[in-house]
């Protein structure tokens, strides 16, 4: 007991240097992340295999399933960032209230995506499609998906909990390790191989959600046997309504953020559709490749974020600003590099999706114009993680709001009525132009009235 409470006091993120600091917290999740990244691409290549409409269907049911990562991310944010600063506080009790509070919201948000998976997969496709083939590939996917997803839930709290106190090479395990198998088992459900029935589309859902279930057990494990920091005592537990509102105060605003990505993504397939069901799987094929380079990023975020939130709660300005700066520079230099690879090598990234010519002609054109908004992105996404750490998500909000609904969706549609699809793509850099104004507006705003009184 004694030795829970010292290493408590002695919690590495007020101590160690801070580049040493970010790297061994943000490397892990880094790697787990692009493991993440590889899986979901791995995924879709298989689906392809099957044919175009099978491809199309699982880009379609992408809104529900960000929906179901918004809520569970956006939660997990709020718990990082309120456990963080208790942590940074010396708030022992509430960082253990803080920990079975997000338990029970992983329940409850598990219990809402499974009606998702009975009562709305049907009516979502038909607003989408009347293909039929297309619609019943949906189905399969998306009710396994949404039904079978307590072991993301699952795997989302727990890994949350890990990185709210430091230890993010665990979660690099237990993601790793859920990725792996997802990426074994997809051919074997998907092609029916070693006597499994062949599942097609229905294969690549199992797969994906055996993989989450393998990965949230393995969190509750090294939880229980390595998380000294956090005490998980369900006995006589109640709903605390205050921490749940600390919770949702930084976890709202990131969960409307990502959910509005549901709705960006819905939008862009009606304007989409219009021109052919080629050019969704085109945009869901993005995607899968742009997530590659963006989840990176996310790793580094959720390295940042306990940082950042920890040394405010101990209102250590220094430590702050120099992470803040640092994460900049490893996010800006990664999304360099994304932007040189989508440029140069646009025809072998959708050859892997056995693209066809048609496809080729839609998406080459896609990637390199996409891409210019990466040259902006990180540090918008850097900024935007900072805001919630030090508990004004809403400014990370308002931006997403503005960049992906005022802007991005309106310039789509009133690009596409020209007639021509691959000026649609030009949406992405105008909005995310945009997107860097009002970051920069602010972090100014942020650093006058926040930052600058924390003393030194």
């Amino acid at each position: 007991m004694m030795e829970a409470v010292q290493e408590r006091k002695a919690n590495k993120m007020g101590t160690m240097p801070v580049n040493k600091l970010l790297i061994s917290m943000s490397l892990p999740m880094m790697i787990s992340m692009l493991v993440q990244a590889l899986y979901n691409i791995v995924d879709s290549i298989f689906v392809s295999r099957i044919d175009e409409n099978a491809l199309t269907a699982v880009s379609m049911a992408f809104p529900i399933q960000s929906l179901m990562i918004a809520i569970g991310v956006g939660t997990g944010v709020g718990v990082n960032a309120l456990l963080s600063r208790s942590l940074g506080e010396k708030d022992y009790e509430k960082v253990d209230k803080t920990a079975v509070n997000g338990v029970f919201l992983a329940v409850v948000s598990y219990l809402l995506f499974l009606a998702v998976g009975v009562f709305a997969v049907t009516p979502f496709y038909l607003s989408q499609t009347e293909d039929v083939q297309i619609i019943a590939y949906g189905k399969q996917y998306l009710t396994i998906i949404c039904c079978c997803s307590f072991g993301m839930y699952t795997q989302f709290i727990f890994e949350r909990l890990l990185q709210s106190t430091g230890k993010t090479f665990y979660t690099m395990v237990t993601q790793g390790t859920g990725a792996v198998v997802n990426i074994i088992l997809d051919p074997i459900f998907i092609f029916g191989y070693f006597g499994v029935p062949r599942m097609g589309v229905a294969g690549a859902a199992v797969a994906t959600v055996m993989g989450q279930i393998v990965a949230g057990i393995m969190g509750i494990i090294i939880n229980e046997k390595k998380n000294t920091d956090v005490k998980l005592r369900f006995a006589g537990f109640k709903p605390d309504g205050k921490v749940i509102g600390q919770i949702y105060k930084v976890g709202v605003p990131s969960i409307i953020m990502q959910a509005i990505g549901s709705v960006m993504t819905y939008g862009m397939n009606q304007i989409l559709i219009a021109f052919s069901s080629t050019a969704v799987a085109v945009f869901g094929v993005y995607f899968k490749l742009q997530s590659f380079i963006f989840m990176p990023i996310f790793g580094l975020n959720n390295g940042m974020v306990p940082i950042i939130a920890y040394n405010f709660g101990a209102k250590e300005k220094g430590r702050m600003i120099q992470t803040l700066k640092i994460s900049i520079l490893y996010a800006v230099g990664i999304m360099a590099v994304g932007f040189l690879i989508f440029q140069i090598f646009p025809a072998p990234l959708f050859a892997l999706f056995d693209a066809s010519e048609t496809m080729l002609s839609i998406g080459v054109p896609a990637l390199r114009i996409i891409s210019f908004s990466f040259l902006f992105a990180g540090f918008c996404i850097v900024c935007g993680s900072l805001f919630q750490a030090i508990g004004n998500a809403v400014y990370s909000m308002v931006t997403s709001i503005a960049r992906q609904l005022v802007v991005l969706l309106p310039v789509a549609y009133l690009l596409s009525l020209t007639g021509k699809v691959e000026y649609v793509w030009w949406s992405y850099p105008i909005a995310e132009l945009m997107s860097l104004a009002l970051t920069i507006f602010f972090l100014i705003r942020v650093n006058r009235n926040v930052v600058s009184k924390l003393g030194n």
